[in-house]
């Protein structure tokens, strides 16, 4: 047997990096007849259940292969089931444990609680738990503390709290709050976050104004709370209002505004952080990372990462992966694989990061041979959903049709993961660009969920390229149900027609499609008065001549051709000016008679109409410039 002292192996297992690390240490533990230590495997399931680098099912596999009686054991494992997607297993552990009369400690019950609440947000198949039976097993738990004097622990306290709340019984989570002897920032925020649930706001602002004097913490509790609930004006009013704010502050008001997809605000925050001489954190940087990927602010990315190699910082977790993903989104996959090449552990979501850029910028071989890399990994990273639609899509792109089956079937026997809308859609638009119609339609009808508007109109496209006129009719119709008022889907159906010469179809969809016109028309004009005004407001504010304003408008507006201008304003090819003056006057006519219709599809915000905002602006200034400077020639 072989000899080895319990500090030296307890020294290792503190250094732990990866699955495969374990599997060593196993054997070497297996060895030295350390099997059933406590401490020792009660490190390796900590590793391996709470780790983003570990594996649950190992240490589940090791678990039930101890004696499963030691306390210390137990509790790691119940906290690593309350953590994951298998809250439940928490709860049956806790009862196997009192079952046997396991001896347990303090620590196990607020794990216990939180599995308790987490059953009710967790999917887990057949398993079917109402809030009574949560509220109960949670009484259950309460009055065990009760009886054991363990009730007026603040950690104990604070779960039960969270757990009668999320169960929907409120009194119970008050009561439980105001006897508390010592309330923490954490029972402020769990129950004004109850009340917030459930819409209470009248109570939320009264338990807000009943805490006692305000210090940093709870102020960055009030900006959380605002951001949680979407007001982000209150939560900037807050900050601005707040006597000191540490990075806690800042990182909650950048995050907010990425959250809301105000990125310009977010990256001009973070330069006001730097001014004042706060340390970014690495929530921070996750958070303007995020921001310079979305907007393309390569240089203010670059900057951060400079700035890390200078300090020597180390690079990894969420913060690893929030580079790759910005300089991919950014196009420079060759800085992207530089940070993703120097990592030293390497998370799932790092790799998928890496696959999903290298497959949607066309290197589909090299994602393909990236996953394969990963597969074999000694980082132990096991692909996941977001993996699998890297791998799909680089199919998709490269016409790989065997390879996408095969995958898509791995995904499901072998790595046990049921597809979402997303994977279906991959498939679908997988087949479609290689003509297999027939076989991506009967995928949608047959998909354990209704199909959504975009695997409908990926189908629909493909029609047109493979000149499939019934299934585009088909497609055509169900789009109908869901976006009824999609130009485009007329547009696309009609050159279907036209390519089959089927006339008559083609004229009666374009009779539809001139209405639609019309009628989106009225809304763009409304949008384009909106925002002229509103540049032309910020002028003001700026002091920005609006000469120069309305000179660069005319400016771009030469660039464009009659043509477009026609095409938005539905007009044929022998209307005169006049008559395109007209098409825009009754354009606004219809919106006038239609305000409200018009005002609430306005509010949708749908792609489709953002992007015809645009073209629209660009063609009536067109429109306008040429009515002021005569008929362009």
């Amino acid at each position: 047997m072989l000899t080895i002292r319990v500090p030296d192996l307890l020294s290792k297992l503190q250094q732990l990096s990866s699955v495969k690390e374990v599997e060593q240490t196993q054997c070497l533990i297996t060895k030295s007849g350390l099997f059933n230590h406590p401490f020792v495997i009660s490190k390796i399931i900590s590793f391996l259940s709470l780790s983003p680098l570990g594996s649950l099912v190992y240490a589940q596999a090791i678990f039930e292969d101890t004696t499963m009686d030691n306390p210390f054991v137990c509790n790691t494992m119940i906290r690593a089931y309350a953590k994951s997607v298998f809250p439940i297993k928490a709860i049956y552990l806790y009862n196997f444990m009192h079952r046997k009369d396991i001896k347990s400690d303090h620590f196990m019950y607020p794990f216990g609680l939180k599995a308790c609440a987490r059953v009710l947000w967790c999917n887990e198949g057949d398993i079917k738990c109402t809030q009574l039976d949560i509220a109960c097993k949670g009484a259950e738990i309460h009055c065990r503390l009760f009886r054991l004097g363990l009730d007026q622990d603040c950690f104990i306290q604070n779960s039960l709290v969270y757990l009668y709340s999320q169960c929907g019984f409120l009194d119970l989570a008050r009561r439980v709050f105001d006897e508390m002897t010592e309330k923490t920032i954490t029972s402020w925020n769990v129950m004004i976050s109850a009340y917030d649930q459930i819409n209470d706001f009248d109570s939320a602002d009264s338990l807000i104004g009943s805490m006692p004097g305000k210090n940093v913490v709870s102020w960055n509790m009030l900006i959380a709370r605002y951001i949680r609930l979407g007001k982000i004006e209150d939560a900037k009013a807050v900050f601005q209002e707040m006597p000191e704010r540490d990075a806690v502050s800042w990182n909650s008001m950048i995050a907010g505004y990425v959250q809301i997809k105000d990125y310009a605000r977010a990256l001009a925050l973070f330069r006001e952080m730097e001014i004042a001489n706060v340390e970014a954190t690495d929530i921070t940087l996750i958070s303007v990372l995020g921001a310079c990927a979305e907007t393309g602010a390569l240089e203010i990315g670059r900057k951060i990462h400079l700035s890390l190699k200078q300090r020597e910082y180390k690079i990894e977790g969420y913060l690893s992966n929030a580079l790759v993903d910005m300089y991919a989104k950014c196009g420079h996959l060759n800085l992207a694989w530089e940070v993703f090449s120097e990592l030293k552990m390497k998370h799932i979501s790092c790799w998928n990061a890496m696959i999903v850029s290298l497959a949607v910028h066309g290197y589909c071989e090299e994602a393909l041979r990236l996953f394969s890399t990963m597969e074999m990994s000694v980082d132990g990273a096991r692909p996941n959903r977001v993996t699998f639609i890297g791998v799909l899509i680089a199919c998709s792109h490269k016409g790989l049709v065997d390879e996408g089956r095969k995958f898509f079937n791995r995904m499901v026997n072998e790595y046990k993961i049921m597809p979402d809308i997303k994977h279906y859609g991959c498939m679908v638009d997988l087949l479609s660009r290689c003509g297999l119609l027939k076989e991506a339609h009967h995928m949608i009808k047959t998909m354990p969920f209704e199909a959504n508007s975009v695997l409908w109109r990926t189908l629909l496209g493909a029609c047109r390229v493979h000149h499939h006129v019934d299934l585009a009719e088909e497609s055509f119709q169900q789009l109908g149900k869901m976006e009824p008022l999609r130009d485009g889907d007329y547009v696309l159906l009609s050159n279907i027609y036209a390519e089959a010469q089927r006339w008559n179809d083609v004229e009666r969809a374009s009779k539809i499609l001139a209405n639609l016109i019309v009628m989106g028309s009225g809304i763009l004009a409304r949008a384009l008065v909106q925002a002229y005004r509103q540049a032309l407001a910020n002028a003001s504010k700026s002091g920005v001549a609006q000469e120069t304003i309305q000179n660069t408008v005319r400016r771009g507006s030469k660039a464009m051709m009659e043509q477009e201008a026609r095409q938005i304003l539905g007009v044929t090819e022998q209307s005169t000016w006049e008559e395109i003056l007209q098409a825009m006057s009754l354009c606004l006519y219809f919106f006038s008679k239609y305000d409200t219709l018009f005002e609430r599809n306005a509010k949708n915000g749908s792609f489709y109409l953002q992007s015809k905002v645009h073209r629209a602006k660009e063609c009536l200034e067109a429109v306008h410039q040429g009515n002021s400077q005569g008929t362009p020639s």
